[in-house]
């Protein structure tokens, strides 16, 4: 399947989604946090790459090491998949 079928079929709607808020009192239809998804990760995977070196760097005990740093691959997991469904063509 080509990439711009996909869009065209994000821009149409899915299959079997339904709304039950769209069109009361003039709203929108429901649009993906992608967006804010994104920019949330990014700031996820800032903070958790400079809280686990910085907690490396002071000599902090190894589990206030890991953490930031299992904070850190989330977010990159989570900036994987948003990339991949914002470049299919999903709103938002």
């Amino acid at each position: 399947m080509d990439g711009s079928d996909e869009r065209e079929r994000y821009r149409r709607g899915l299959p079997d989604h339904h709304d039950p808020t769209s069109g009361i009192g003039g709203a929108p239809r429901a649009r993906s946090a992608l967006s804010l998804r994104l920019i949330l990760a990014d700031v996820g995977l800032v903070a958790g790459i400079l809280l686990a070196v910085w907690a490396w760097r002071i000599g902090a005990p190894w589990p206030l090491v890991v953490l930031p740093a299992l904070l850190a691959v989330t977010a990159l997991v989570d900036l994987v998949v948003v990339i991949r469904r914002k470049r299919r063509g999903e709103p938002g």
